[in-house]
């Protein structure tokens, strides 16, 4: 095989339809979902950060997933709508290159956040007395810090990996984004190795997290369960439940996309895993986070009632 990676200066996304009014039911669905998700994130930002009563590492981590999910679901969905309205499904060799890091960086990032979150929530419930001293600010930023840094090596990891093989066999891209298995797909390369190496890696680094999410839910829960006072017992469920369903749909999916095996005969499926695991917690993670959140709701009137003034 000629290796034409240097040939390659643009890929082509296949997206959901070739049919035009699919096309353009397809992108105003999306439209409104990345509306969505972005007033929705742009709001918990706002408020964890304008009101003072919202200051506790809690909302510190919330404020912090919501800036990632804003990124994450900025990466993929803008894209796609241009592409679906203007029917020019094309970008280019390093366009595709950032899309594949930046989806990497902010997936893992959130998924590393989402382990802390579910730590938070285990010290809180678990061992409120030491709250305080555990959960101090300083050892927050430094797990915020090390959940970017976590991200950040396992973007660079696997796209320098992928980008690294040579692509021969076509440049079209079953899926509406840059992602990584189906631009495997497209390598003529039988020697995949770095790439199941460096899946290997982000993969046991999920299964971590995934194990380490469990057994805080698994103290969490039988600490709750032992709660004398029904109100209380509730106010923890509906904190922590919430969370562990936006974990599960994110880690399912997303596995399921990274490890399943390849096909030649790319299905809706494949379209909608990849939704799921990018474009449903963005989405949903504010929606979850506020409407059950009764600070949330409190300081979301007050910031209301503010505007109506002013």
């Amino acid at each position: 095989m000629v290796n034409i990676t240097s040939l390659v200066n643009e890929f082509i996304l296949m997206g959901f339809s070739d049919l035009r009014d699919h096309q353009v039911l397809h992108a105003i669905l999306f439209l409104l979902i990345y509306l969505i998700a972005l007033f929705g994130n742009l709001l918990i930002i706002s408020l964890t950060t304008l009101d003072q009563h919202l200051n506790s590492p809690m909302y510190f981590f919330l404020k912090t997933l919501s800036l990632i999910d804003l990124c994450f679901i900025s990466v993929t969905l803008p894209k796609s709508v241009i592409h679906s309205l203007s029917q020019n499904s094309s970008i280019s060799f390093l366009g595709c290159m950032a899309q594949v890091f930046f989806v990497v960086l902010f997936a893992c990032t959130e998924l590393a956040l989402l382990t802390v979150m579910s730590y938070d929530r285990y010290v809180a419930i678990c061992h409120p007395l030491y709250y305080q001293v555990i959960m101090r600010k300083g050892a927050c930023e430094k797990m915020v810090v090390a959940s970017w840094l976590s991200g950040a090596v396992s973007g660079f990891l696997n796209t320098s990996v992928t980008f690294s093989l040579p692509f021969c066999r076509s440049n079209f891209v079953h899926q509406f984004f840059c992602e990584i298995p189906s631009l495997l797909k497209l390598s003529c390369s039988e020697k995949y190795l770095a790439e199941i190496g460096a899946i290997i890696v982000t993969t046991s680094l999920g299964f971590v997290c995934f194990i380490s999410i469990i057994v805080s839910y698994v103290h969490i829960f039988s600490t709750v369960l032992r709660i004398s006072s029904m109100e209380s017992r509730s106010k923890a469920f509906s904190t922590c439940i919430p969370h562990l369903i936006v974990v599960t749909v994110f880690l399912t999916t997303g596995s399921i996309a990274y490890l399943k095996p390849a096909s030649d005969s790319p299905s809706v499926w494949d379209l909608l895993v990849s939704v799921f695991y990018t474009v449903v917690p963005p989405t949903l993670n504010p929606i979850i986070y506020s409407l059950k959140n009764k600070d949330m709701k409190v300081a979301f009137w007050k910031f209301l009632k503010k505007i109506i003034i002013l």
